[in-house]
C-alpha cells in the first residue's frame, strides 16, 4: 500500500522560510514525477512545483517564481519543497504528489497524478 506523508507545515511571517518535506512509502519512487500542489479555502487545488526522476522541475511561475525549490532523494524516496519570501497568498494546505508516467511527461495537472498524501497546513501571517 502506497502511502505519502507531507510534514514541514506550520505558522509563519510573511516574509519567512518554510520547508515541506513528503516520504513515500510502498513504492519505489525514483522513477516517478513528484510534485506539489496547495488549495487554499474556496479554491481549486493549484499547482506548484513539479520534478521528475531525472532533476527536471517546472514551477508555477505566476505564483511561486523565484521564491519556491522543489527537490528530491532518491534514496530516501522523499521530495522536498523550499518555500522562502512567504505571502499571505501562499497560505494553504499543500499536498505532494506522485506521477508514474515520469518517462512521457512532467504534468501540471492534478488528476495525472495517481498518489496523494493528506495535505499540510501552511500559514503566513501580514
Amino acid at each position: 500500500q502506497v502511502h505519502m506523508v507531507e510534514s514541514g507545515g506550520g505558522l509563519v511571517q510573511t516574509g519567512g522560510s518554510l520547508r515541506l518535506s513528503c516520504e513515500a512509502s510502498g513504492r519505489t519512487f525514483t522513477t516517478y514525477t513528484m510534485g506539489w500542489f496547495r488549495q487554499a479555502p474556496g479554491k481549486e487545488r493549484e499547482f506548484v512545483a513539479a520534478m521528475r526522476w531525472n532533476g527536471g522541475a517546472t514551477y508555477n511561475v505566476d505564483s511561486v517564481k523565484g521564491r519556491f525549490t522543489i527537490s528530491r532523494d532518491n534514496a530516501k524516496n522523499t521530495v522536498y519543497l523550499q518555500m522562502d519570501s512567504l505571502k499571505p497568498e501562499d497560505t494553504a494546505v499543500y499536498y505532494c504528489a506522485a506521477d508514474r508516467h515520469s518517462l512521457v511527461r512532467l504534468s501540471t495537472t492534478p488528476r495525472d497524478y495517481d498518489w496523494w498524501g493528506q495535505g499540510t497546513q501552511v500559514t503566513v501571517s501580514s
